[in-house]
């Protein structure tokens, strides 16, 4: 087959496979539409926002896999979880599973042998059983106390065997209930970094709060100091500016490497500092976001922002090399 006519047919291959499971995903959301598996849906994620334990994920092959996807993601987004394998359940794992635990059991046929033992201890011991399973007529789903049935759909295999469809509708609904848990839960993108410190996405969610200079590190210097007081303190420091502040150490202005070289020339060093400084510096709070932080540090064009509280008493400071270094930009 010439090189043409292969990349023509894996090209068409691509897209019947979209086509296939994008229709899949079609199908999902009418479902979802319906009584019935709206009505199952909002049960499971009562209960699982109720529990006082964890969301304990099984399931066998490819839903082994979609399994452990979704609990972490539901770890991940502020929903104790975990993935038990069905068979190391059946040797030993069942002990695992607490009264207070809620299992979410993946099978799409419903007949998944491995999970059966998982089954018995959930009624044994009066845990609730969420199953999600394309026959609500089979073992798993008599076996649920909340059966999320989901629409039997076409494999993208041209064989209409290997999972394909199949597995992305349940990898969409588990993103389904960690979303709607997410939201639940009141999940914010400061809880959200408490579980993602590290990388570029720890970075994006770190505030700038956890990237300001404090202390000793602040360059300052009180509103009676001159200009000679103020430019010692801004070489002592790295920020290339100092805060300017009063007897109550609340910001009151800003003085720049920038403001120095212009009146360097045409006033005395002994004038102090209030008469040149800025007096309206951008300040922020320590609970802002390093991202926010960056957009305002370049839409005014500027390097440093002051980190205050209350009546704009002075905690940090902030430079956009610090944001750059950390992965924020």
């Amino acid at each position: 087959m010439n090189t043409a006519l292969l990349k023509a047919r894996l090209a068409a291959s691509a897209l019947k496979t979209l086509d296939i499971e994008l229709d899949a995903l079609k199908t999902l959301k009418s479902a979802l539409e319906s009584p019935q598996l709206s009505a199952a849906v909002e049960r499971a994620i009562h209960v699982m926002v109720n529990t006082q334990g964890r969301i304990i994920v099984s399931g066998m092959g490819k839903s082994g896999h979609i399994g452990r996807k979704i609990a972490a993601t539901l770890r991940s987004t502020g929903t104790p979880a975990l993935f038990l394998h069905p068979g190391e359940a059946s040797h030993g794992d069942l002990g695992l599973i607490t009264e207070n635990d809620v299992v979410l059991a993946i099978t799409w046929s419903g007949e998944t042998s491995e999970l059966v033992d998982i089954f018995h201890y959930c009624d044994r011991f009066n845990i609730k059983l969420i199953v999600a399973t394309a026959h609500r007529d089979s073992t798993a789903g008599h076996a649920a106390d909340i059966c999320l049935e989901l629409p039997m759909v076409r494999e993208a295999c041209p064989n209409n065997l290997a999972p394909t469809s199949s597995t992305t509708l349940q990898m969409v609904l588990g993103d389904i209930l960690a979303v709607a848990l997410i939201e639940a839960r009141g999940f914010t993108p400061s809880d959200f970094h408490v579980f993602h410190p590290g990388g570029r996405l720890g970075a994006q969610l770190a505030t700038v709060g956890d990237l300001m200079g404090v202390g000793d590190s602040i360059p300052r210097v009180s509103r009676n100091a001159t200009l000679v007081n103020a430019t010692i303190e801004m070489s002592r420091k790295r920020y290339g500016c100092t805060a300017v502040v009063d007897e109550q150490g609340r910001l009151v202005g800003a003085f720049t490497d920038g403001d120095l070289r212009r009146c360097i020339a045409v006033h005395d060093l002994n004038d102090q500092i209030g008469q040149h400084m800025s007096p309206t510096p951008l300040m922020v709070s320590a609970d802002m976001l390093g991202s926010e932080a960056l957009r305002i540090l370049n839409e005014n064009a500027i390097s440093v922002l002051f980190v205050v509280e209350g009546d704009s008493t002075l905690i940090g400071i902030v430079h956009i090399h610090d944001l750059v270094r950390t992965g924020v930009a």
